[in-house]
């Protein structure tokens, strides 16, 4: 995450901003292992997002478990716990590949919006 912060990717160029809270943001990326103990505080976190709600799982730890998904204590996956909308796939992740997740998240929000008008009609 820090490196596609970094100046040479400049996340503020595709209109992404890190909130301290979820209570301020709408978009939340799961980087790392998720563990049963930390599987309710996940869902918590994920029940106070403003609507429409989208989640990012980002690497390998948080799409299946990682190099940890035979342990007794690990999920395989956020999505067991939460729905996710993009993976991005690898250990570590590449800036590019964050990047092109967060591209795909914008054209997915854009088709719901224009869906959602469209219904309204």
């Amino acid at each position: 995450m820090m490196h596609f912060a970094a100046p040479r990717y400049d996340m503020d160029r595709l209109g992404t901003v890190f909130r301290a809270t979820p209570r301020q943001s709408d978009v939340i990326i799961v980087a790392g292992t998720v563990t049963n103990k930390m599987a309710p505080a996940l869902r918590r976190i994920y029940d106070q997002l403003l609507e429409p709600k989208w989640v990012i799982s980002m690497g390998s730890c948080a799409n299946g478990g990682g190099y940890y998904h035979y342990s007794y204590s690990v999920l395989r996956g956020c999505n067991r716990v939460i729905p996710v909308d993009i993976y991005i796939p690898g250990c570590p992740p590449s800036a590019e590949a964050v990047m092109y997740a967060i591209l795909q998240l914008q054209k997915k929000i854009k088709h719901n919006r224009l869906a959602q008008s469209a219904y309204r009609r």
